[in-house]
């Protein structure tokens, strides 16, 4: 299979996640350069200086103008767009690559912008290029994993697939107890996720339900052991039904119980609070662990469970490269020729899951598969 050097823009590279990415390809030789794109091009730059392996530049982006992002994609000769900034500018980063013919990467819609996402498909067909639609986690892994899951009860010949549920949890074992709110990722997002309207298929049609509705305890073997879960809005649940013929998917969370509780707090407040509370956290420590289940089940009741654990990697917290990693492999896969679709497609209908879970396996993440009927 043929391999090709790939030049890399990633689009909010200032941010939570994009370090440890800009770090993941600094590393690949699939990667000629990168361009750090942010609204802020000084921490862009402290990004490209600490993590860029001097391969990378900065500079400052705005994705709301797509002519001027495109403008800038075209001057870095860019091959593809990886896009880590908020899932509220996906569409304008997704116009802006189009503009520029490259292909395209993010870490998630959150389901409603997912939807939108979608609709661009002809484009990208009609442009010969790729748009991969949410590559980090969650969605992303997890979008495999499910994958995975299905084409072992078609190859055991079942009836059909009734349900796949997504569920996830991180925990910071070396956190300080200081009282510092520590998240994984964005708080906005993780806030628009606690206090939008959940999404469930049942019966084969998307329902709302009530944010924060209790999921259940879950037992997600070690180092994690059994955690509360809420329902949060997720975008696997955009495209589960229609991908794998189930009637029901859902996605909960487990997040650190002092940890919701803070979250919780700041559900209610002003946008000025969030950004100050944005402001003042701390980062997670470089000791987190990420563990995702994917639970699939068949109509005639057999069970097929996947279950992932990224551990600390790079010097990095799993937390962060259970994020980070998939998306950076997807890079080194569209360089090496491993991606043919072209149009705007989630990671189940565009990506061989063996083929990303090699790529993972590679950066501290394991994964195991257990069949009950």
């Amino acid at each position: 299979m043929a391999q090709a050097q790939l030049s890399v823009a990633v689009l909010g590279a200032a941010g939570t996640i994009a370090p440890a990415i800009v770090h993941d390809l600094a590393v690949s030789e699939e990667v000629s350069g990168m361009a750090l794109l942010d609204l802020d091009a000084g921490k862009a730059a402290t990004v490209a200086s600490n993590h860029g392996g001097g391969k990378a530049s900065a500079a400052q982006a705005d994705a709301r103008d797509s002519d001027a992002l495109a403008s800038q994609l075209k001057d870095a000769r860019a091959d593809v767009l990886l896009n880590t900034a908020s899932y509220r500018i996906n569409l304008d980063a997704m116009r802006a690559s189009l503009k520029a013919g490259c292909h395209y990467l993010d870490l998630g819609g959150l389901y409603h912008v997912t939807l939108e996402q979608l609709k661009l498909n002809p484009e990208f067909e009609q442009a010969g290029k790729l748009a991969v639609l949410g590559i980090g986690s969650s969605p992303g892994k997890t979008n495999l994993m499910a994958a995975a899951t299905v084409a072992r009860f078609e190859n055991a010949g079942a009836e059909g697939i009734d349900a796949v549920d997504v569920f996830a949890a991180g925990r910071d074992p070396a956190a300080p107890n200081d009282g510092r709110l520590r998240p994984p990722y964005a708080i906005q997002t993780l806030l628009d996720e606690l206090t939008l309207q959940p999404v469930v298929l049942k019966h084969g049609h998307p329902e709302q339900i009530e944010p924060l509705a209790p999921g259940g305890a879950v037992d997600y073997g070690d180092p994690i052991g059994e955690g509360d879960t809420i329902y949060t809005l997720h975008s696997e649940l955009a495209t589960f039904g229609q991908s794998f013929g189930c009637q029901s998917a859902s996605f909960r969370l487990s997040l650190a119980p002092a940890l919701l509780t803070r979250l919780e707090a700041l559900a209610d407040a002003s946008q000025e609070e969030i950004r100050a509370a944005a402001k003042e956290a701390a980062s997670p420590s470089s000791q987190t662990v990420s563990v995702h289940l994917v639970v699939t089940r068949a109509v005639d009741g057999e069970i097929v469970t996947a279950r992932a654990i990224t551990r600390p990697h790079f010097g990095l917290g799993g937390s962060v490269v259970s994020t980070a990693a998939p998306a950076a492999a997807c890079v080194r896969l569209f360089a090496r020729g491993a991606l043919t679709a072209t149009g705007a497609h989630p990671p189940e209908r565009c990506i061989d899951p063996a083929a990303m879970f090699a790529e993972l396996e590679t950066r501290g993440c394991t994964f195991s598969f257990s069949a009950t009927s």
